[in-house]
């Protein structure tokens, strides 16, 4: 008999335990998958009937079954009997939703027979969270269609450990920005411990009914993640800045300056966290927010940046500064990088022992990529509980010592799925850190953000397995996926999350394996080999894109690229014309970034040089490849008949890809914009400005068509195929009003491309109302 029979003949299902949840969702789930006739009871089922039991067991409970998990702690175990029975078994809550979601979509082919000697199973990476869960907490949390329990169900699904639960209830934080200033908006991600709940030091700081509807939404995360088995955890930006309200009633405990002095118009100050007062606040602030959601394992600090730091750090933006009880003046660099190490383990620590004064293996993990001047100090001072997140345990700061998957000249491409390698030379630090009780938690982007926003699910199969091989074959036991992952209701027929379930189930799979038979699942056996090479063509394209600039693509929603005109010299737009993009642009009144692509704030990102490499390699290589894959996507979908669930398929694929398409030529045109407009103010030679003014006009042209391409697809896409809110445009997500601003964005390039190319080397003198 095969799975598939057993399940038709309406087993009851029998879960062991009362009080552990995990076990009447993962029974509920069964009982769908079967038959709503089924029963579903608690404790020992009768022995002659067909039944499908289920637990979590304790290494008691699992002597007594006869479990061999030898020296294991953790284990999967299924077991059948010849003819009317299965058994689920799980040491650990997190496993067992996804054992019986194994059971219904991975064996169901199978003979119950083939489980009569039991099947003990392990999961690739013990430790498997987000790192900066975007549509459950951040930036992205406003997406149309987004429902929560869906997405924690997913997460189960694909051998997630762990969710993150801080996230705000709002839109918006409750953060005061100074007139025309854009500092506030970086405060709606990674929430802090004082927008859930207040201490004694700060109370009546923030209102009383937004603390409690952010801790009411944090409480209901939490308890979504036990109902599917999961465990909870946190991830702030601590220490983050106080109103100067609560500084003035305590002048004494301020801290260090934490904002960005071009991109704020105030400056602002957290607590001094060497002052055993302040220790004290977070103490109870923690300790309020673990009675509410006892689940909890942990705190992730990501900081020195969105208005957080550490005291006399040497990334503070506006340089090493604090506090009077670090340390003394007149020291030298060495002592205050080791007196700023010592008052983050002592925070740190400080975390540590309030969690576990509720949940004794609670632990404190730091995002160390911040700290290179203190690197060496930290790594001498963790223990147990006190742990690092990282990409790379090998470079320090954001050097990292990496090479492109396809170029060796190309670089800023950290936190992309571009970062698909773990060398060997890692593991040593890794066992380094464990050997001190610590442990490294190492990061891999599974694709939900952080790559080709907005579009949703961008499929790059391959450099997401070689990623997850890299990391398995240097034994990482604890991974962070940036940015979460997507849920089936937004974005159906995800690869890269089949990959990572694939791999976190069996490592053992082969790539090809995992594509052709997920392939054959999704279109059947006549097609398989169609998707798999549509999959492939898509990969090698994201593969060969070196990134022109990186913050215009890890983040182009934030900097409006796909709605923005490209014109030679955007003053010669007026304000009035370009506010329906920078009204949400993250550039403030003197920010270059309003008129260049290639530089903002202080950075110079990009020289026309390095554009021009840019631009040959997404032209030449790119391009070709995303426009395979979608023609290949679009002949499936145009050849299926449309009721099908083929041509469903086919079409969720063509409109990301044709929407990835116009992504990479939008990217393309960035570097061509710096190249030529660049190129032609620094030419010295008649030949190579007229090179450059002629690229120019082309790149306006072209970017023109592109969006008027994709003004064609947001109107005639089958599917919901991008990332939109249902609140309305913000920085960070657009609205549903895209089709308007490509609209605007092709008027205001109408005839433009002849304009002389110009920027104002000194746009950032700019002061509104006297000199611009």
């Amino acid at each position: 008999m095969k799975i598939t029979q057993f399940l038709e003949s309406k087993p009851a299902i029998v879960c062991l335990h009362s009080d552990i949840t995990v076990e009447a969702t993962a029974g509920e789930f069964l009982q769908s998958a079967c038959s709503s006739a089924i029963t579903l009871t608690i404790g020992e089922a009768n022995p002659s009937a067909n039944r499908i039991t289920l637990g979590v067991l304790s290494p008691d409970e699992a002597a007594i079954k006869s479990i061999p998990y030898g020296d294991r702690e953790e284990w999967m175990y299924v077991r059948s009997s010849e003819s009317n029975s299965i058994e689920l078994y799980a040491s650990h809550t997190w496993f067992l939703y996804r054992l019986a979601y194994r059971l219904t979509d991975d064996w169901f082919d199978k003979e119950l027979t083939d489980f009569n000697e039991g099947k003990l199973l392990e999961a690739t990476f013990k430790h498997l969270r987000p790192a900066y869960d975007s549509l459950l907490n951040n930036h992205a949390r406003t997406t149309k269609g987004f429902d929560p329990e869906d997405h924690i169900r997913e997460m189960a699904r694909l051998g997630y450990t762990h969710v993150e639960v801080n996230g705000f209830a709002a839109n918006f934080p409750y953060e005061k920005a100074a007139p025309g200033e854009l500092l506030y908006l970086f405060y709606t991600y990674c929430a802090a411990l004082d927008q859930f709940v207040y201490s004694k030091l700060n109370k009546g700081i923030y209102p009383y009914d937004y603390l409690q509807a952010n801790l009411n939404k944090l409480k209901h995360s939490a308890q979504l993640a036990e109902k599917y088995g999961l465990r909870a955890g946190i991830l702030s930006f601590e220490p983050r800045s106080v109103p100067e309200e609560l500084l003035e009633r305590y002048p004494m405990l301020r801290g260090a300056r934490v904002d960005h002095p071009l991109r704020s118009f105030r400056p602002r100050y957290n607590l001094t966290t060497a002052h055993p007062v302040v220790l004290d606040h977070y103490s109870e602030m923690l300790g309020k927010i673990m009675e509410a959601a006892p689940n909890i394992d942990y705190m992730t600090i990501w900081s020195n940046d969105s208005g957080a730091g550490f005291e006399y750090t040497s990334s503070l933006y506006v340089g090493r500064n604090g506090g009077g009880y670090v340390i003394r003046e007149f020291k030298g660099d060495d002592a205050i990088a080791e007196a700023a190490a010592d008052n983050i383990i002592r925070f740190m620590k400080t975390i540590r022992d309030a969690g576990r004064n509720v949940n004794p293996k609670f632990n404190c993990v730091l995002r160390s990529e911040m700290f290179y001047a203190e690197q060496d100090y930290l790594w001498d001072r963790v223990e147990d509980g006190i742990e690092l997140e990282t990409n790379t345990l090998v470079s320090k700061g954001f050097n990292l010592d990496y090479k492109h998957p396809k170029y060796d000249w190309a670089v800023d491409f950290t936190f992309s799925g571009l970062f698909n390698q773990f060398a060997k030379e890692e593991k040593s630090k890794k066992e380094l850190l464990e050997s001190r009780g610590s442990n490294a938690h190492l990061y891999f982007s599974p694709g939900s953000f952080w790559n080709m926003e907005p579009v949703k699910a961008p499929m790059y199969p391959k450099l997401l397995w070689e990623k997850l091989r890299d990391l398995h074959q240097q034994k990482v036991s604890h991974t962070a996926g940036l940015c979460g992952s997507t849920p089936s209701t937004l974005a159906p027929y995800n690869i890269n999350q089949e990959i990572l379930r694939s791999f976190q189930n069996d490592p053992s799979v082969g790539y090809d394996e995992i594509l052709t038979c997920q392939a054959t699942r999704w279109v059947g056996a006549t097609d398989a080999s169609k998707l798999v090479k549509t999959w492939n063509h898509a990969d090698e394209a994201y593969r060969s894109y070196p990134p022109p600039v990186s913050v215009m693509a890890i983040w182009s929603t934030w900097y409006r690229v796909l709605v923005r005109p490209f014109v030679p010299n955007f003053e010669a737009l007026s304000e009035t014309d370009r506010a329906y993009y920078e009204d949400f642009h993250l550039g403030h009144a003197n920010n270059r970034v309003r008129t260049d692509f290639r530089r903002e704030i202080n950075f110079d990102f990009c020289t026309p040089r390095y554009a021009g490499k840019c631009r040959e390699a997404i032209s030449d290589n790119v391009l070709p490849e995303i426009e395979a894959a979608s023609e290949l996507a679009r002949e499936g979908r145009d050849s299926s008949a449309y009721e099908s669930g083929g041509h469903d398929v086919w079409s969720h694929h063509f409109d990301r890809l044709y929407g990835a398409k116009c992504w990479f030529r939008t990217q393309r045109n960035i570097a061509a914009w710096i190249e030529g407009v660049h190129g032609y103010i620094e030419a010295e030679d008649a030949s190579d400005k007229e090179r450059c003014r002629a690229l120019v006009r082309h790149t306006v042209l072209d970017e023109k068509e592109n969006a008027r391409d994709l003004l064609q697809h947001v109107e005639s896409a089958q599917t919901e195929w991008m990332i939109e809110s249902e609140l309305g445009e913000t920085t960070f997500i657009y609205g549903d009003n895209i089709a308007d601003l490509l609209r605007k964005k092709i008027a205001l390039m109408e005839g433009r491309e002849d304009d002389e190319p110009f920027v104002d080397p000194d746009f950032m003198w700019r002061v509104p109302g006297i000199n611009c």
